[in-house]
């Protein structure tokens, strides 16, 4: 384990530093560095791959921790509109365009409806890297696009029964997923209540006791436990990272565990895009080609299309939308687990796995690329579009910095920080955390 580790750091640490020196994202440098390690390359592995797998399953989580520390409840709530028109358009537009590719490809109906799920949503981990490297994180498009994210994410936990479903009895079972929106909607609700009402407030109470040391331990004992329930509860284990760092980021201490995470947050996720290019088999890459180039054109340019029409329809500029849609232009780590259930269920035609995989490389490799090509198109657009149009792209500018002024004026408390001066002041809640603190106090005072 430890040497699988010293070869993946030294070889990821040479090919990212070559490509800095040659102004390249050191995401691509990682996926280079995992395709010298692979398996296919030269013809044996130079690591455990079931080891960079596990370590690269634990990247995701600490990387959609850190998005949810950064990512506030109430932004959700305040880009809803543009979150679930813009997730809606895409996963719709998306998964017809994927079907037709199947159907155009011969597949039959269970193998197109697998290779739209796979081609419908974008990777959270892969985009927000992208918009970190590209010095963008603080960009107003930012949030609509983390919503639009975490909305995916929730829609992939029905998409998985809903695949799994057809696939087993060939048949829709509407009263099932009717079952699992309903029990995906109780579970998310009672996670954020309770979290919110409490973990925030016992924080508090604990924050003098909590040098970075305990304050980490804690922070990731939170985040693996709520990841534990998530997967209990027949749910995704990235949904559970994303939810507790949401919890913690309404704490006093939310940017203190954001800079304790970001060494693991990065050194994890590069073993995660090491872990992506160990995937990729030259031979089939050169096999398939063809159906890697079409199936790649068509996440790029589908991904644009709907992600720009979502975002414009839910209320986000144009110089918005765009910026979104170019950010979302490859497929990731969901695409891959579709994968795997297909062909567990043993439904899943075996080329369309490796096409797959390639077609992630591929865009995700592109990705960098395309989003510096985002305000240019924009600007093109904007020059070009006809009187009508570019009075109602400024209408819709003029319209959400009208919005966000009025925001930023009557910002008062948020709605966590409301519900917990509420439970802080119930009897109940006082007093158990009170007696906690007491009992605590008295055993550091205790005399050796």
């Amino acid at each position: 384990m430890v040497q699988d580790l010293y070869i993946l750091m030294i070889t990821a640490a040479v090919v990212s530093i070559l490509f800095k020196f040659l102004k390249q994202p050191v995401v691509l440098g990682y996926i280079v560095a995992g395709i010298l390690v692979g398996p296919h390359l030269f013809g044996e592995t130079l690591v455990n791959g079931d080891n960079v797998k596990a370590w690269g399953d634990i990247g995701v989580l600490f990387v959609l921790f850190c998005i949810g520390l950064e990512f506030r409840l109430k932004n959700l709530i305040s880009s809803g509109k543009i979150a679930a028109v813009g997730a809606l358009t895409i996963i719709l537009g998306m998964m017809l365009l994927g079907y037709l590719v199947g159907w155009d490809a011969g597949f039959d109906m269970v193998n197109s409806l697998f290779l739209a799920g796979m081609l419908c949503m974008s990777s959270t981990t892969i985009v927000m890297k992208a918009i970190d490297e590209a010095g963008m994180k603080n960009e107003r498009f930012v949030k609509g696009a983390t919503s639009i994210l975490i909305v995916e994410d929730v829609v992939a936990v029905v998409l998985m029964v809903l695949l799994s479903s057809i696939a087993i009895r060939h048949q829709f079972e509407g009263g099932e997923l009717a079952g699992k929106v309903v029990d995906l909607a109780i579970t998310l609700a009672a996670w954020f209540i309770c979290g919110i009402l409490i973990i925030p407030t016992l924080i508090r109470k604990l924050e003098k006791h909590l040098n970075d040391e305990t304050l980490i331990i804690l922070a990731l004992g939170l985040c693996l436990g709520m990841v534990l329930t998530a997967e209990e509860a027949g749910f995704s284990s990235a949904l559970g990272a994303f939810v507790m760092g949401s919890i913690l980021a309404e704490t006093v201490e939310s940017h203190r565990i954001e800079k304790l995470m970001t060494p693991l947050k990065n050194v994890f996720a590069a073993i995660f895009f090491i872990s992506v290019g160990m995937l990729i088999n030259p031979a089939s890459l050169a096999e398939y080609w063809i159906s890697i180039i079409y199936v790649s054109l068509v996440i790029v340019i589908g991904m644009i299309l709907f992600a720009t029409l979502g975002c414009w329809w839910g209320g986000a500029t144009m110089r918005d939308a765009m910026l979104t849609s170019f950010s979302f232009v490859q497929i990731g780590e969901f695409s891959f687990i579709i994968a795997g259930l297909g062909t567990s269920l043993g439904v899943l035609n075996p080329m369309i796995y490796p096409i797959i995989v390639a077609s992630s490389v591929v865009t995700t490799f592109l990705t960098p690329y395309i989003m510096k090509a985002a305000l240019p198109c924009y600007n093109f657009l904007y020059n070009h579009a006809s009187a009508s149009l570019r009075a109602k792209i400024d209408q819709r500018e003029k319209q959400v910095a009208e919005a966000e002024s009025a925001a930023t004026v009557s910002d008062g408390p948020s709605l966590a920080d409301k519900a917990r001066h509420a439970v802080r002041n119930t009897f109940i809640l006082k007093h158990l955390v009170n007696l906690f603190i007491k009992n605590m106090s008295a055993h550091d005072e205790k005399p050796e």
